[in-house]
């Protein structure tokens, strides 16, 4: 069961995220965050450290017109919160990969959450 107090970190920080409030989204974090995007098995980015992370925040939000991340369930695993996402999002620029301005990009996957002292310690996107 994952108590009230930790969903509403990870809660407010989607929200922020989806919102593309970037300075909300850094609020919530620990001063040690560790940011990793993991695709098939790979991992893709990493940052450490809340000025890296809010460089690539910063970044990415100019790539989504509109971005949406929905939470489908919720499991705690050891001290980790493993969070299932549906996430849609909207390009606002053309990517290398062929996808355009306009396109819409439906992923699904998961992100592991690890919280210290009240904060966001640890995140793991995994698509």
């Amino acid at each position: 069961m994952v108590s009230k107090e930790i969903r509403d970190i990870i809660e407010n920080y989607l929200e922020a995220y989806n919102s593309f409030e970037i300075e909300k989204m850094v609020g919530l974090l620990h001063n040690d965050i560790i940011f990793r995007n993991i695709s098939n098995g790979e991992t893709t980015t990493e940052t450490r450290g809340i000025t890296a992370f809010r460089e690539l925040a910063e970044q990415s939000s100019t790539m989504f017109s509109s971005r949406r991340q929905t939470i489908t369930n919720y499991c705690v695993i050891n001290n980790k919160v493993e969070v299932g996402i549906d996430y849609e999002g909207i390009l606002a620029v053309d990517f290398p990969n062929g996808l355009k301005s306009g396109d819409k990009l439906q992923l699904k996957g998961k992100t592991t959450f690890e919280i210290k002292e009240g904060k966001i310690s640890l995140i793991e996107d995994y698509s």
